[in-house]
């Protein structure tokens, strides 16, 4: 569910109405729904309710906007990080750092080391040789840091290949079969309090056996390595469950479906468990809006060329990614054509031989479920600035984070001494 509707023949994010809004700010634009963020924050903690503390950590790569964090924040989310500059801002939108996990597999020393001055509740480590640099960096610095191991459990989570990564060929996480040794490395090293185990086996995950099977191996792990004396607190179970991006398709999952599964894979655990959600809670948060520029006939097939590119939204360049494509203000009928922007690459494409809604240069258009890997993925590439991002609290709008200025842009480089009395 999201809080994007129609209302008299015009899109509205809550009581906005977009074409307004568009006016004002200019486009191309991205606009996040506060109460579609809450509501899918509530209904993935109300899934959890019945387990013991657990922390829902949100992964600030989805969306790292401060104020979808700070939304989130506020309704006691912690944060899943996997660099310094997303822990600084996790932190800075008010995420307490007893409630940050440290994630990802090429941690440098300089990271460590600011993470366990924040005083960040765990890290998720990779493998035995980060054991090995973490050690030494929390022992010159007097600390030491809670780890959990990332465990490959070998698992196809059955998603697109670039992110899937719970497999033996992906570079996350430690073998399965190795972990007992890492473990007990880990719990012998100082500086280290070895605390727990975890796994993510991938993204936008519409059936619930692989996360079954997984949860299957790590309630076996933890046995094991309890069996040889060593202490497990902590269970990190990732994130990845899917959301719809495609009118029609099947509904993924349900959050209380996921709930009832960890719940029953767990039960004998005795464990805080952690989870890691990232896109089923702003994904469909946020569109995209981008005004037509033209319509051009082609001898194979017509485009629509709008303002926003490959560079704003990269989901469909990328993966072959579908969103769904509205109309702000329909004129009713639909046609079919191919969206394209202005980017110098036939690689910028958002949709081929699509039917949508008619439109003509000068219309709005808007790519839904465009919250979550959408203004993080973004570059300048050709030069283009980094487009705005705007928040709505029911009737209220803020621009979250400005366009950028493209003088500020050229402002970033330098003349080479040698080229600069030329």
């Amino acid at each position: 569910m999201d809080h994007f509707a129609d209302r008299g023949g015009a899109l509205f994010a809550e009581d906005v109405d977009l074409t307004a809004l568009a006016d004002e700010v200019g486009t191309p634009l991205y606009v996040y729904s506060t109460a579609t963020i809450e509501r899918h924050y509530r209904v993935f903690a109300e899934a959890l309710a019945g387990l013991n503390d657990p922390l829902i950590a949100y992964a600030v790569k989805a969306n790292p906007n401060l104020s979808v964090i700070a939304t989130l924040a506020r309704l006691g989310a912690g944060a899943d990080v996997v660099s310094e500059g997303e822990m600084r801002r996790a932190l800075a939108a008010g995420v307490p750092p007893g409630r940050i996990v440290f994630s990802g597999v090429g941690k440098t020393r300089g990271e460590m080391a600011a993470a366990l001055a924040a005083g960040i509740y765990q890290f998720n480590v990779e493998g035995e040789a980060e054991l090995h640099v973490l050690s030494d960096v929390a022992v010159a610095l007097g600390q030491t840091a809670a780890v959990a191991l990332r465990v490959n459990p070998g698992v196809d989570a059955k998603t697109h290949a670039k992110i899937s990564t719970g497999r033996a060929e992906n570079k996350f996480g430690i073998a399965i079969d190795r972990v007992p040794h890492a473990y007990a490395l880990a719990a012998s090293l100082p500086g280290l309090r070895a605390v727990g185990v975890g796994a993510h086996i991938g993204s936008q995950l519409t059936d619930l056996a692989p996360l079954e099977a997984t949860f299957a191996l790590l309630g076996d792990l933890v046995a094991r390595l309890r069996t040889a004396g060593l202490a497990v607190e902590r269970v990190d179970l990732g994130g990845g469950l899917g959301i719809p991006y495609r009118t029609g398709d099947a509904a993924p999952p349900t959050p209380a479906d996921y709930g009832a599964l960890v719940a029953r894979a767990t039960a004998r655990w005795d464990v805080r468990l952690m989870f890691e959600p990232g896109r089923m809670i702003v994904g469909n948060a946020g569109v995209l809006v981008t005004r037509v520029v033209t319509i051009k006939p082609g001898e194979a097939r017509s485009f629509v060329v709008v303002d926003a590119a490959m560079n704003d939204l990269l989901r469909p360049a990328l993966y072959g990614a579908w969103h769904d494509i509205r109309a702000v203000t329909p004129r009713g009928g639909t046609m079919v054509a191919t969206i394209v922007g202005p980017v110098c690459e036939t690689g910028d494409t958002f949709a081929e031989d699509r039917t949508i809604d008619r439109v003509d240069a000068g219309d709005l258009i808007a790519f839904m479920t465009a919250g979550a890997y959408g203004a993080t993925m973004a570059s300048t590439y050709n030069s283009r600035p980094l487009v705005p991002e705007v928040l709505v609290d029911g009737a209220d709008w803020a621009i979250v984070r400005p366009r950028e200025d493209i003088a500020a842009q050229l402002a970033r480089d330098r003349i080479a001494p040698w080229l600069s009395n030329h």
